[in-house]
């Protein structure tokens, strides 16, 4: 799980929230007033991102060149959708009632309704789309979608959903229901494994690409929130795992690459080597992604749709 900013690992021990904490409004939230958020990227910035999440550590890799280098066509990483049109860190506005330095970012989701193109203009409009009350002590989920289109033609590129988990706000007098069970995973060996290492400066790569939370760059803030230095993004985490499976079952063909989602189960320190175990059910890919130099699961419950 990753938090807090929607970025770091399980430990709040170290915050000090302040005395007058407002609780969550329901129908305050659940109405909040996303303004459309417009943006320009070039192929500059999707080589930036592939770079990030790994592409073009085997320089000699023709498919992986075709993600980081514009001749004879640049083509853009499936996941790049997810830090396209981002609100902000919105949910640390005091009104919203949350607990901000508690949050964790839950769950991920991707659709791509065409191919993303390596530069455009773009605009998304976000939404918060349900608010779970999981009861007091227990926290809240908030669920919002993300539709991205393209600014000159109307098209409609991708649709992002994300649960965040508001660990000190539950009991506020949601709505209470069960929440819903994640991707299951076989129960049997994976079919694939691909072990790509992350370079040390990884996150110091992936920040620029939107989220530029000190937690991933600053080991003074790091060890304030817990950990021993700074620790990857978890979305920078979710790109390595796209990329292992764009390279092991995809060819790198990113027109295959349709969906994908996931659930954070622990942050991961640059530098770290991560698996990712495949699971070939028809249409659908299931994998998860392991730290292997802690032997922990870092992603889990993950699916990607390729609609072959």
């Amino acid at each position: 799980v990753q938090g807090p900013a929607l970025s770091a690992g399980p430990q709040s021990g170290h915050f000090q929230l302040g005395p007058d904490v407002m609780a969550i409004d329901y129908d305050t939230l659940l109405n909040w007033p996303f303004p459309d958020v417009e943006q320009t990227y070039t192929e500059k910035d999707s080589i930036l991102y592939a770079l990030g999440v790994g592409l073009g550590n085997d320089p000699l890799d023709a498919g992986q060149l075709r993600y980081v280098f514009e001749e004879p066509e640049l083509i853009a990483l499936p996941t790049m959708a997810a830090v396209l049109g981002t609100p902000g860190f919105w949910l640390r506005e005091t009104s919203t009632g949350v607990t901000w330095e508690t949050l964790l970012h839950g769950e991920q989701g991707i659709e791509l309704h065409r191919p993303l193109p390596p530069a455009a203009s773009v605009v998304a409009k976000t939404r918060v789309t349900d608010i779970l009350d999981k009861g007091e002590g227990r926290g809240a989920l908030i669920y919002t979608e993300r539709h991205i289109r393209d600014r000159d033609t109307g098209e409609s590129l991708a649709t992002l959903t994300s649960t965040t988990v508001a660990r000190s706000d539950g009991g506020f007098g949601g709505i209470s229901v069960t929440q819903p069970r994640p991707h299951p995973l076989p129960d049997r060996p994976a079919d694939k494994v691909c072990d790509l290492t992350s370079v040390p400066q990884a996150a110091l790569i992936y920040r620029l690409s939107g989220d530029p939370n000190p937690l991933h760059a600053s080991p003074e803030v790091a060890r304030s929130a817990g950990f021993d230095a700074p620790i990857l993004h978890g979305l920078c985490t979710l790109g390595i795992a796209g990329h292992a499976v764009l390279k092991t079952c995809l060819d790198y063909e990113a027109q295959r690459f349709h969906s994908m989602q996931l659930r954070f189960s622990a942050p991961v320190y640059p530098g770290e080597t991560i698996r990712t175990e495949m699971w070939l059910e028809g249409n659908n890919i299931s994998f998860r992604a392991i730290a292997t130099e802690r032997n922990i699961v870092v992603l889990n419950n993950g699916c990607i749709g390729t609609g072959d």
